[in-house]
């Protein structure tokens, strides 16, 4: 029996504002686990249909277009508070009804006749989560029984206990509440430092802002100073980009619930498409009345729009510091910032934290480069897992005797290269990811093991090939789990699993993925470097071409089932976004962006198809359960 499956495993949640994640200890080591769709990331959504199941996450997400008033986002900001505790700006853009309840509680209104406490609409992603858990691990369902589930460091009683509640309520026990800077320092593996070290935790997300400030005493860190917003986050940022959306498109007022949701999401969309690129293309077809809206955003554009509330966490960075008594009095930095001494580090955490100007703020502010070495999105959830594993004796001391001198992972479709095992990885590892057939009626799935630092698997090393028979059908039914693990002698076994059947094969390679010559690593890699430009934008064609391959037959199936809803002007944008697609496919010089930029055209210009489809859908799931 796997060391997974015994009843003592606890999961660890990040329960976010924006998005929510669960993981666990492996063998000694923490893992995220991912949904049915590979995704880690589950957005902290919750739709309650007229009839049927609550829907959580993506699929949720989707409807806050279609149906806000009973799609709840955001919940975290309501845990534990009054109605009258809140203010304007805390209800801004939710979309759904917030009224008051017993002890004016903040309660939501779905319906006239349907009222949730938020501890009732975390409890229902908590629930989520935990099912996410039991099938990445393939354990029963309900076998998952216990949990640690992390808090802002400032929440107080009440909305820790909201939490508790909502946890209690999903069927977990709550072994503990973490504090999430605790956890990250914990992810950056902080609790390493050397006794009285001091750690600044800078954690940005999606709704609520804190900067907590942890020393490390008696082996664990302790949380000396803190401070923040539960009304400042990236949130925040989407609702004013929206705003300048408003004024400088020259939108109409008079905007329905759902335009405002679609206009919120495109908002998104930019300033995440922002944090990398220079500009980006805002697009609104067919948004109000039949009219169209287009326009091209800067990211200097951005900024403007953004510095107002990034600029809002710096007095908050500044208290904390001083209350940690890290300020230095006698002198003042570049730009009469102050001089922070006594730190030893800070790490960002939190989606937000991505903006390249909160990088900028975050190293003015202390003076020092900020360490990203951990994801600022999972790095919370990590330290979660950690405490966990930690809890119930699934973390040890695992001696570190090497690591991998070149990445490890397989040849996907396309002829890509999937790293599993990043380069650097300390052994022993363990890591895998699931994959399922590329196309219909596909009986076997070749996966050739790969070592190196190319974009493209035929540029990479072959160490061997396993093949994994399973039963044809339609593309994607097929689930075969890959799972590397590299014991503390440099052995790497590659378990290979048909999730139908349960039948495991497992590949041995010996000392191939660390005993490597050194002059042939640092070939690799200056080969790696050398081609980077030409390797990654064949990878981004290869990627692109295959979005366009998949897309393409999708929008002409959608057509055929719903077209008839559509006017002639949205068919006539729908087609020619299709054609731009197909003439993008055929440019022999193979042009990344412009496929890239087709593929997002035509996903946009069918938005409003996706949703007809998605009501059909629901329409004709109700009039089954009716008995119709």
């Amino acid at each position: 029996m796997s060391d997974l499956q015994s009843n003592d495993l606890i999961i660890g949640i990040d329960l976010g504002t924006t998005h929510s994640l669960v993981g666990v200890v492996d063998s000694g080591f923490p893992i995220l686990l991912a949904d049915s769709d590979g995704r880690r990331l589950t957005p902290s959504v919750v739709h309650y249909p007229v009839n049927g199941e609550v829907i959580v996450g993506t699929p949720a997400a989707r409807m806050r277009a279609v149906a806000p008033g009973r799609t709840v986002a955001s919940v975290k900001r309501l845990m534990g508070r009054r109605r009258g505790d809140l203010e304007a700006s805390d209800l801004d853009d939710l979309g759904f009804s917030v009224k008051s309840g017993d002890g004016d509680w903040a309660e939501i209104a779905v319906d006239k006749n349907t009222r949730l406490k938020p501890e009732e609409v975390s409890a229902d992603i908590l629930r989520h989560l935990r099912s996410v858990a039991e099938s990445a691990l393939e354990v029963e369902p309900g076998s998952i029984q216990r949990a640690v589930i992390t808090v802002p460091a400032y929440f107080n009683d009440g909305q820790r206990n909201a939490t508790k509640r909502a946890g209690e309520l999903a069927g977990l026990k709550v072994e503990r509440i973490l504090n999430e800077p605790t956890a990250a320092a914990l992810a950056f593996g902080l609790d390493k430092l050397d006794e009285n070290a001091r750690v600044a935790v800078y954690d940005f997300g999606g709704g609520t802002f804190d900067l907590s400030i942890l020393e490390m005493r008696d082996g664990v860190f302790q949380v000396i100073a803190t401070d923040g917003d539960t009304r400042l986050g990236g949130d925040d940022i989407d609702a004013a980009l929206a705003n300048f959306f408003r004024e400088t498109l020259d939108l109409p007022d008079n905007l329905s619930l759902e335009q405002q949701a679609t206009l919120l999401a495109e908002s998104r969309r930019t300033k995440e498409a922002l944090s990398h690129a220079e500009s980006v293309v805002i697009r609104l077809p067919f948004f109000h009345e039949g009219k169209s809206w287009e326009r091209v955003v800067s990211r200097d554009e951005f900024e403007k729009v953004a510095r107002p509330i990034i600029d809002r966490t710096r007095p908050h960075c500044l208290r904390a510091l001083g209350a940690a008594g890290l300020i230095d009095s006698t002198g003042s930095g570049p730009g009469l910032n102050p001089v922070v001494s006594g730190l030893d580090r800070v790490i960002l955490v939190g989606g937000s934290s991505r903006i390249p100007m909160v990088r900028e703020l975050v190293e003015r502010t202390f003076g020092m480069t900020p360490d990203l070495s951990q994801h600022p999105d999972e790095a919370v959830a990590l330290g979660a897992a950690i405490q966990a594993g930690i809890l119930c004796g699934r973390v040890r001391n695992v001696v570190l005797l090497d690591v991998t001198p070149l990445s490890l992972g397989i040849e996907t479709f396309g002829g890509l290269m999937n790293v599993i095992i990043p380069r650097n990885t300390t052994i022993p590892a363990k890591a895998g990811e699931l994959f399922t057939n590329a196309v219909a009626n596909q009986e076997m799935m070749l996966v050739r093991v790969l070592q190196g630092e190319r974009e493209m698997a035929k540029d990479n090393w072959e160490l061997g090939q396993v093949e994994v028979a399973f039963s044809p059908g339609p593309k994607g039914s097929a689930r075969v789990g890959v799972q590397f693990s590299i014991d503390e002698n440099g052995i790497l076994n590659v378990l290979t699993r048909d999730t139908a059947t349960g039948r495991d094969q497992v590949l041995e390679i010996r000392d191939a993925a660390v005993d490597v010559d050194d002059e042939q690593v640092e070939a690799m890699i200056s080969e790696s470097v050398d081609h980077a430009f030409d390797d990654m934008n064949e990878r981004i064609w290869t990627e692109a071409k295959l979005k366009s391959d998949e897309l393409l037959p999708a929008v002409d199936r959608a057509l055929a089932a719903a077209g008839d809803a559509l006017n002639e002007a949205e068919l006539a944008t729908i087609r020619e976004a299709a054609d731009a697609v197909r003439a993008a496919v055929e440019v022999p010089s193979r042009d990344a962006a412009r496929l890239k930029k087709a593929n997002q055209a035509l996903d946009e210009a069918t938005e409003a198809l996706a949703a007809i489809i998605v009501e059909r859908a629901m329409e004709k799931a109700l009039g089954s359960s009716l008995g119709e």
